[in-house]
């Protein structure tokens, strides 16, 4: 069987082969400690245990051992999707991987889909919905900040080694702008990561095709309780399923297994829902007793004030450090292409 026939799909080339220019290595001390630099032509990585040099690194395989200057050891990888996006520059909060493994999981992201997200934040669920999607699908992002759109652009290209063929962005509101990029019924899938999701959700589901899926990321019990009651009251989707996920990570040393003393635990909630056919009333699953309705004050927390930032507890860098995550996201295409024309 040939392997010759179909060419790479977008990034793969970067994944393999040896360390070059260009690329962004992990380099982790025999203690765990772990540093992320980008390998430049003579460039040196300097601590007060010693210096290595990038040259010694460039033309090595993946994987390598190298020695600084004072003969401490390190292992050199390139980082994993989960490494990546921990260690890039970052406007907005990303969705941490073990979200982002979830979304595209439980939310059926598959080769070729149509996918719409919002918001864009740093770019790191972009990437994985890229990956799951390929590069016959299509992901378009929304974003309502120029300078995250910018931060989320350089990262995606760092990832890929160059922009990716299956990405598209708009800056701008999603409800507005949705409707003027997709006909009814042409998206697969829509993820939404916003303050208030209910507030497009007739943009969304006139977008997303007969048995599509909806999937909202919030942070708070009172969003999650917001967006479920509105999917509820749409009629136009099945009962949504909610979740969060934690991860904890396990000491391993000879007999010495115990469970990690820290772990990740709440980031975020997920509500899956699918939509329904249009003129479909969806079903509903029969209940033990009567239901006892929300009183006065649990309706006052879900409609009374307005949903902000404040709150529900996100915190944005400072516009300085926005400024310079805007100037190192896409760091590595300037020494690849630098590179590039050296070679060429």
């Amino acid at each position: 069987m040939s392997h010759e026939s179909a060419p790479a799909p977008a990034g793969a080339d970067d994944r393999r082969g040896l360390l070059k220019a260009g690329d962004k290595v992990q380099l982790t001390d025999s203690k765990g400690r772990m540093n992320t630099i980008v390998l430049k032509p003579g460039g040196e990585f300097h601590t007060h245990r010693g210096i290595i040099s990038h040259d010694d690194i460039i033309g090595g395989p993946d994987g390598t051992t190298v020695r600084n200057s004072v003969g401490v050891e390190y292992q050199v990888l390139k980082p994993l999707y989960s490494d990546f996006v921990l260690s890039m520059p970052r406007g907005a909060a990303i969705i941490y991987p073990k979200d982002a493994a979830l979304i595209t999981g439980f939310g059926d992201i598959f080769p070729g889909a149509r996918v719409v997200e919002a918001g864009v934040g740093s770019g790191a669920l972009t990437i994985a919905l890229l990956r799951a999607v390929g590069d016959s699908g299509s992901v378009h992002s929304f974003e309502l900040r120029e300078e995250f759109a910018q931060i989320a652009e350089g990262n995606i290209s760092d990832f890929f080694a160059g922009p990716h063929p299956a990405w598209n962005i708009t800056v701008g509101d999603l409800a507005e702008e949705l409707p003027k990029a997709y006909g009814p019924g042409e998206v697969d899938r829509v993820v939404l990561d916003m303050l208030a999701p209910w507030d497009c959700l007739d943009a969304v589901t006139e977008a997303l095709v007969p048995g599509g899926v909806l999937i909202v990321y919030v942070a708070t019990v009172t969003q999650m309780s917001r967006t479920v009651q509105a999917l509820q009251e749409s009629g136009d989707y099945t009962k949504p399923h909610a979740l969060e996920s934690t991860v904890r990570d396990w000491h391993l040393d000879g007999l010495a297994v115990r469970p990690e003393h820290r772990m990740i635990g709440h980031t975020g909630f997920l509500v899956f829902a699918r939509r329904v056919a249009q003129g479909t009333t969806p079903l509903r699953r029969t209940k033990r007793g009567q239901q006892a309705p929300p009183d006065q004050r649990d309706l006052d927390v879900w409609f009374g004030p307005e949903v902000t930032d404040e709150s529900v507890g996100v915190k944005y860098p400072t516009a300085k450090k926005i400024r310079r995550s805007v100037r190192e996201a896409g760091s590595r295409l300037d020494i690849l292409s630098s590179e590039g024309e050296l070679n060429g």
